[in-house]
């Protein structure tokens, strides 16, 4: 599997912060916290996470224009915002969302269903960390069995190499490049030379090399590979 999903929490209130954090740690994902809005922004661009929970009072900046700024970067328009908020008004959350919030979630709320809306925009955003079968252009690739095929042959992939397909199968035509391929793949935690990735996208041409079939993945030359 690729490396557990990582949320960037941005919240002020020390207590609501470590619970928050301890419950998405005990369901398996990485986690990283920021008390204000400049030190989200700087978090961000450091560890690229895969969801941000986003608190609207913050000191400083507004959580608000830190959703605003996020959603305007291109490395960050993906990436879904859950919106957390003591205001209950309909205009509030319609504020909130158009602002660019993927979910608005009112305090107090219940961990749990945080933790089922933060699956749901995974679901969505990075749907292999959930167990979502992925296809795309005849191939199949099932997380929880760990089997790809394409048509009716099994791949025969080596660990690497299924993350691999998986990051690419995720978001078909998206030109990833190998910086980004080496956090999503090998982890952020994890040094690796760039040519490494080209390495493995070789052992992963021949694996998906079935007569007759063209080779699903693209090379795009100075920015990295995409499938489709």
């Amino acid at each position: 599997m690729a490396p557990a999903p990582h949320v960037l929490i941005v919240e002020d209130e020390a207590s609501q912060r470590e619970i928050l954090a301890y419950n998405l740690e005990a369901e398996g994902f990485a986690v990283s916290r920021a008390e204000t809005g400049d030190e989200a922004l700087t978090m961000f661009a450091e560890t690229a996470p895969d969801i941000v929970v986003l608190d609207w009072m913050l000191p400083g900046v507004s959580g608000i224009e830190i959703c605003r700024q996020l959603k305007r970067r291109g490395d960050a328009k993906s990436v879904p915002i859950i919106m957390l908020s003591a205001r209950t008004e309909e205009t509030d959350r319609v504020r909130g969302l158009e602002t660019g919030a993927d979910d608005y979630v009112t305090k107090p709320y219940s961990v749990a269903e945080l933790m089922a809306r933060v699956r749901a925009q995974l679901r969505r955003s990075r749907p292999v960390t959930v167990g979502e079968v992925l296809e795309f252009d005849g191939i199949r690739l099932d997380p929880e069995t760990h089997r790809a095929f394409r048509e009716s042959t099994e791949l025969k992939l080596g660990p690497t190499e299924f993350r691999l397909l998986a990051t690419l199968m995720e978001k078909p035509g998206r030109v990833w490049s190998r910086e980004k391929l080496l956090d999503r793949v090998w982890g952020r935690d994890i040094y690796v030379d760039s040519r490494t990735v080209d390495v493995h996208v070789g052992r992963l041409r021949k694996a998906l090399g079935v007569p007759a079939m063209p080779d699903p993945i693209r090379t795009v030359r100075g920015a990295g590979y995409s499938i489709g």
